[in-house]
């Protein structure tokens, strides 16, 4: 017997072949549920707008930031930061490389988007700043390791997701990690 996706991730999946064929601006609500065999009500139960099939909600700022409070005590902010990263490459991202590469170019050819994700990106920068002062580190040094921290898992996650050595993000966070620190010697 086969795995049938949910709901949630039936929308999705015809969500980003709509978006990946015809281009995010052109695809419709209505177009997303015909293609998944749902309704539009049920598209809206799962989402707000089509903009967050690509995006979700809180959980990604909520879960780096429960990460980074779970790390060990101890950990300098930039090993609490691989730690961080590390798990998120293995649990959300290793298995998904075609879908990431997919989600990633369609948010890079649309403008509304792009916003959207810098937006996403604050929101994850906020949050791993609060978690780090939690820890402990002064507000200067947490805002300045959340946002390395979430400058290294852009540019990872961006390369990672059309690397052709097919490499395992883990090892693309860590040669990004290493480039920061050659970069701020």
């Amino acid at each position: 017997m086969r795995w049938a996706p949910d709901a949630r991730g039936r929308l999705q999946g015809a969500a980003l072949e709509l978006f990946s064929e015809q281009g995010y601006s052109a695809t419709t609500v209505p177009q997303i549920t015909a293609r998944a065999g749902l309704t539009t009500r049920t598209f809206f139960r799962y989402f707000a707008d089509k903009r967050e099939v690509i995006f979700g909600g809180d959980e990604i700022p909520e879960r780096a930031a429960q990460l980074i409070s779970e790390a060990p005590a101890g950990l300098e902010p930039m090993d609490v930061i691989r730690l961080v990263l590390h798990r998120v490459a293995t649990e959300q991202f290793e298995e998904h490389r075609k879908q990431t590469a997919a989600v990633r170019a369609i948010i890079h050819s649309n403008d509304s988007l792009r916003d959207r994700d810098a937006r996403k990106r604050d929101d994850l920068v906020r949050a791993a700043r609060t978690a780090f002062i939690e820890r402990g580190e002064s507000p200067l040094r947490a805002t300045v390791v959340a946002e390395l921290g979430i400058l290294i898992f852009q540019v990872a996650l961006d390369e990672w997701a059309i690397d052709e050595e097919a490499r395992s993000m883990t090892s693309v966070v860590d040669a990004v990690m290493t480039l920061v620190a050659a970069v701020s010697l």
